[in-house]
C-alpha cells in the first residue's frame, strides 16, 4: 500500500463544534504517516484483505441491527442536520460491549462489563464481535506489526486481563446513524489505535474527518481506520439516508485508560 504523509494544517475547529458534509480526500488504501512515523491505516473494502474478518462483520452488524441485541438510543443535533442536508432524518443507537469506565457521577465507582454480556439474546452479536475483534488485530499484526507489538505492549502494562477485549482493547461501541462533534479521546490509552469498521446502505455522509491533517476518510461499506483517536482533533460527517431505511453503523474497538493496574 502507498504511505501518505498527514501534514498539520491550520484551522479553525474545536471541540464540540459540530461537523459539516465534508467529502472524503482518502479513498484508498493507504498507510498514514506523521512525522515519518506510520501511524495507522485505511483500507477501503476489508474483503480483499481479510474475507474471514468481512463475514463475521457481516453477521455483527445484522446482529446489531436485529431485537436481539439491546441499545440505547439517542436524539442528538446530527438528526437534525441529516434532514437540513437533504435527507430523511435517522433512527440512532449504540451497544458498548467489553469493559466499562467507573463513573462516579452516575454512582458507579468502580468498573464493570458491559451488562449486554448478560443477555441471552445478544450471544451471537457478542461471538461475532469477539472474532471482529481477533480478525482486526491480526490484519493490524500483518500490516502493521509495529502498531500491533507496541499496543500488545502498553495494553500488557496497564490493563489487567479481565478488563481486556481481545489483545489490544479493552472495550468495543457500535455506532448505528451517529455522527460525532469534533472531539479528541481523552479517556483512550495514548500510544493506541482504535479501529472503526464501516456498514452502510443507502446513504451518504458519515466519514471520519481530523483537521489538523485536513484528511477525511471515506466510510465506504467494509471500510476500516486504523488511527490513533486521542491523538488529534476529529469528528464525524452527518449521515445522510437517501433511501427510507439507509443506514451507516460502525463497529468501533478502543482501549480506555480507566483499567490500568494498580
Amino acid at each position: 500500500m502507498k504511505t501518505i504523509d498527514l501534514g498539520i494544517v491550520e484551522h479553525g475547529f474545536k471541540v464540540g463544534d459540530v461537523c459539516s458534509m465534508i467529502p472524503p480526500n482518502i479513498t484508498e488504501d493507504c498507510f498514514l504517516s506523521d512525522g515519518g512515523e506510520v501511524i495507522g491505516f485505511y483500507i477501503r473494502d476489508i474483503r480483499k484483505h481479510n474475507p474471514m474478518l468481512a463475514k463475521y462483520v457481516d453477521i455483527a452488524n445484522a446482529e446489531f441491527r436485529s431485537k436481539r441485541v439491546p441499545k440505547a438510543t439517542m436524539s442528538r443535533s446530527s438528526a437534525v442536520n441529516a434532514r437540513r442536508e437533504g435527507g430523511l432524518g435517522v433512527e440512532q443507537y449504540s451497544t458498548i460491549i467489553g469493559s466499562v469506565p467507573p463513573k462516579p457521577h452516575m454512582r458507579r465507582a468502580y468498573p464493570t462489563r458491559s451488562s449486554v454480556h448478560d443477555v441471552k439474546t445478544a450471544e451471537v452479536f457478542i461471538k461475532a464481535m469477539l472474532i471482529v475483534c481477533r480478525e482486526s488485530e491480526e490484519l493490524i499484526k500483518k500490516l502493521a506489526p509495529h502498531i500491533y507489538e507496541q499496543q500488545e505492549r502498553i495494553i500488557s502494562e496497564n490493563v489487567p486481563e479481565e478488563w481486556r477485549l481481545g489483545r489490544l482493547f479493552t472495550s468495543s461501541i457500535s455506532n448505528f446513524n451517529i455522527s460525532a462533534s469534533y472531539h479528541v479521546d481523552n479517556a483512550n490509552l495514548k500510544g493506541c489505535v482504535n479501529v472503526i469498521i464501516a456498514k452502510r446502505e443507502g446513504s451518504r455522509g458519515g466519514n471520519t474527518t481530523v483537521p489538523d491533517y485536513g484528511a477525511t476518510f471515506g466510510s465506504f461499506d467494509n471500510s476500516m481506520l486504523v488511527y490513533p483517536a486521542w491523538r488529534n482533533l476529529h469528528g464525524v460527517t452527518p449521515i445522510v439516508p437517501t433511501e427510507p431505511k439507509g443506514y451507516r453503523n460502525t463497529l468501533v474497538f478502543y482501549p480506555l485508560k480507566a483499567f490500568r493496574n494498580e
